[in-house]
Order: C-alpha cells, then sequence, then structure tokens
C-alpha cells in the first residue's frame, strides 16, 4: 500500500470517527447558528445567496429535522438545534425570506442596524421600518446589529454604549419588538482582556442575553461565554455537499 493511500485511508477514518464522536456524543449540547447576508437572483456577491440556493438549503434542514429556534428558545433540550441569521436587514430578505420559512417551518433573526435602514447602505436596497414592523413574527425575529456599524473592536467603550442605546432606543420608537441579541458589526470586539470584560459588563448591563461573532465553529452550549457565540458563514457560491459539511464540522479549510 502506497503511503499517499495509507494517509487518504486514514484522514477518512478520522473524519468518519470525529463525525461520529462530534454529533452522536453531545448532540443535545450542539448549537449551530448561520449567517447569512442577501437573497438575490443571478448576483455574483460572495455574500448573496439566490433563492433557488437557499431554498435547497432549507429544504435539507427540514428533511434532517433540524430544530429551528429563536434565541430566545435556545435552552431548549433537543437534538440538531440550530439558528438562522441574516444580517443588515436587506430589502430582499422580506421578499424571498419569510415565504421560504413558512413554506419549510423554520425560523430565522434578523439583526438590525438602525443607520441603514434610516440612511441607506451603499446602493443597496433597505428594507424601511414599515417592512420590518410588517414581518411575519412567527418566523421572523428582529435583534441588534449596533446603530452605526462600526467594528466594536477599535471602538471606546462609551461609543459602544451609545450606539447600542441608540440602536435600541429607535427600534423601541419605531414601535419594532426585537430581542437583546447583539450581532457585533464585522464580528469584531476588543481582543484585550481588561477591554473585552468592560464590554461584556456593559452588554450585561443593557440587559443584553447574547452576543453572536463569526468563528465559523459548532457551539457547545450552555456556553460560558455568552458574549462569544459563534456564527458559520453560509456564501451564496457554496454547494449543498459543503453546505452539509458546515453544519456538522463548521469551517473546514480542505473544503
Amino acid at each position: 500500500m502506497s503511503a499517499w493511500v495509507y494517509f487518504f485511508l486514514t484522514a477518512v477514518i478520522f473524519v468518519i470517527v470525529y463525525f461520529r464522536l462530534y454529533l452522536f456524543l453531545t448532540p443535545k449540547n450542539r448549537l449551530t447558528i448561520l449567517m447569512y447576508h442577501q437573497i438575490e437572483k443571478d448576483s455574483q456577491e460572495e455574500l448573496t445567496i439566490s433563492p433557488e440556493n437557499l431554498e435547497k438549503q432549507f429544504s435539507y434542514l427540514r428533511r434532517q429535522h433540524y430544530n429551528s429556534l429563536f434565541f430566545r428558545d435556545v435552552g431548549k433540550i433537543c437534538r440538531k438545534k440550530i439558528l438562522i441569521t441574516f444580517d443588515d436587514g436587506y430589502e430582499n430578505n422580506a421578499k424571498y425570506l419569510a415565504p421560504l420559512l413558512q413554506k419549510y417551518n423554520l425560523k430565522a433573526t434578523i439583526f438590525i442596524p438602525t443607520k441603514f435602514i434610516r440612511e441607506g447602505y451603499q446602493s443597496y436596497k433597505m428594507m424601511n421600518f414599515v417592512q420590518i414592523r410588517d414581518l411575519d413574527r412567527n418566523v421572523i425575529d428582529i435583534a441588534l446589529h449596533s446603530h452605526n456599524h462600526h467594528n466594536f473592536k477599535t471602538s471606546a467603550i462609551e461609543f459602544i454604549r451609545n450606539d447600542l442605546k441608540e440602536n435600541m432606543d429607535i427600534l423601541e420608537k419605531e414601535k419594532i419588538s426585537y430581542s437583546k441579541v447583539l450581532a457585533y458589526p464585522y464580528g469584531g470586539y476588543p481582543k484585550n482582556r481588561q477591554k473585552k470584560a468592560e464590554l461584556d459588563l456593559l452588554l450585561k448591563n443593557l440587559g443584553i442575553e447574547f452576543a453572536v461573532r463569526i468563528g465559523n465553529k459548532i457551539n457547545y452550549f450552555p456556553t460560558k461565554e455568552p458574549y462569544e457565540l459563534c456564527r458559520i458563514d453560509i456564501k451564496g457560491n457554496e454547494s449543498l455537499l459543503k453546505f452539509k459539511l458546515k453544519l456538522i464540522f463548521g469551517r473546514l479549510k480542505l473544503f
């Protein structure tokens, strides 16, 4: 047997064993969080998925009996817990997302940066507050994505405090109910231990229950780090096979 064949077989066995251990030994403690952005036909942008591909992914989640939850329900004891999230509040979310969620009996959270809704974001069409209020709350929840959408990694604590208060105040003024869950803009937060502790205390004092970054990992839940939950970045040009692998492993550099 050649060295390459031996290496290949060893790798296959390792993946199978890892899959079994990871998927079956702690199924009730796995929490998978998916991160999407836009839904649009015929787009070449990496963070935009077509309605057709999104439907294939949602159909797969339903066939495999994933339990789609809102953040307020993450403590529920069940297998295959999954949270579906969308960032920024693009108008195409209002057009495509709710019908697909309804069709496949799934739920999703949209993280709203209120400045984007008020003033727009580049050349993209964003939802307005009326559209956000009109979303089907049986399948869509709203949560926080800051007001200005500045990277918290390099922002002062006082700026973050005022920014998040403005994010919440505007949603409340517009009579939009929301969950106190935060998606860090650009996935960024301070890496310095003292600054991170200050941010965690700020989030706690604001009543924020969870905060999500990117990370591309499966979460172990319950967690001791509620403000560092990882999301798996789902890109528009990825195959259904890669989507399936991400559901198991998070990000795999080999694929």
